[in-house]
């Protein structure tokens, strides 16, 4: 059975070794720069959301969030920042768990995200769960 439950500041370590798996995953373990104490003290903030799925007391999946505000609309929004399922418990419905637990968290707001073009088994998933998933380029600007 999967439980999920909110992180709190004590759950660092193992949110940072989810985010080091997802990264792993995409081959992206380079961009990894986060601490276990950048982490302790993002997951104290109340804009920052990140739910832990668990079976039998082990970490298997994680959804984050923030909260944002549309500067179109003037809503607020949940926009997700990662959805993680590891590989051991994908297409055993733990992703829909998060997400409908996300989306229970949101109570009725809006909530984006973005996907790669490549990563057609998420898109399939998330087109599966109801969402629409709309073509747009994200840029990326680091001026030094």
């Amino acid at each position: 059975m999967i439980s999920i439950r909110r992180a709190t500041s004590a759950d660092a370590a193992t949110v940072h070794a989810l985010i080091c798996e997802l990264a792993e995953h995409q081959d992206q373990a380079w961009g990894i720069t986060v601490s276990v104490p950048d982490l302790r003290q993002m997951l104290a903030r109340p804009e920052i959301t990140y739910l832990i799925a668990e079976r039998d007391g082990q970490p298997v999946g994680y959804v984050s969030w923030l909260e944002r505000i549309s500067f179109w609309s003037g809503e607020n929004y949940l926009h997700l920042d990662d959805l993680y399922v590891a590989a051991t418990e994908r297409g055993h419905g733990v992703g829909e768990q998060l997400m409908r637990a996300a989306a229970e968290a949101a109570d009725g707001k809006v909530i984006r995200w973005e996907v790669a073009e490549a990563n057609e088994a998420a898109q399939r998933f998330y087109t599966r769960i109801g969402a629409t998933l709309l073509s747009k380029k994200i840029g990326r600007w680091q001026p030094r």
